[in-house]
C-alpha cells in the first residue's frame, strides 16, 4: 500500500504576494509598528518592520487568505489589502 502526502498553498496564486517570510533578530514588540499603516508593501518595507519590531520572522497576509491562529512571540503579522496598502501589524 502506498501513502501520498497531500499538501495545500495557503498562498494567493496571482503573483501579487510580497516575498516570502524574512528572518530578523527576536522577539516582537508592536511598539511603533502603527506607523507603518497605509503604506505600500514592499520587501523593503517588511524589512523595515521586521527592524523596528525586533520580530525573528515575517509573515505577510494577503486578502483573504488563511491564516494559522498559532501564537509566535517572535513572529511579526502583517495584513495588506487589495491596494497592497498594510491594514494591520501586529506581533504573533
Amino acid at each position: 500500500m502506498m501513502v501520498l502526502p497531500l499538501l495545500a498553498a495557503c498562498a494567493p496564486m496571482d503573483g501579487a504576494a510580497p516575498a516570502p517570510a524574512a528572518e530578523s533578530e527576536g522577539p516582537c514588540r508592536n511598539a511603533g509598528l502603527d506607523r507603518f499603516t497605509g503604506q505600500t508593501v514592499t520587501a523593503d518595507l517588511g524589512a523595515e518592520m521586521l527592524k523596528v519590531s525586533g520580530a525573528r520572522t515575517l509573515r505577510w497576509g494577503a486578502p483573504g487568505s488563511a491564516m494559522t491562529m498559532d501564537f509566535r512571540p517572535d513572529r511579526l503579522t502583517v495584513s495588506y489589502d487589495d491596494a497592497m496598502k498594510v491594514t494591520s501589524a501586529r506581533c504573533g
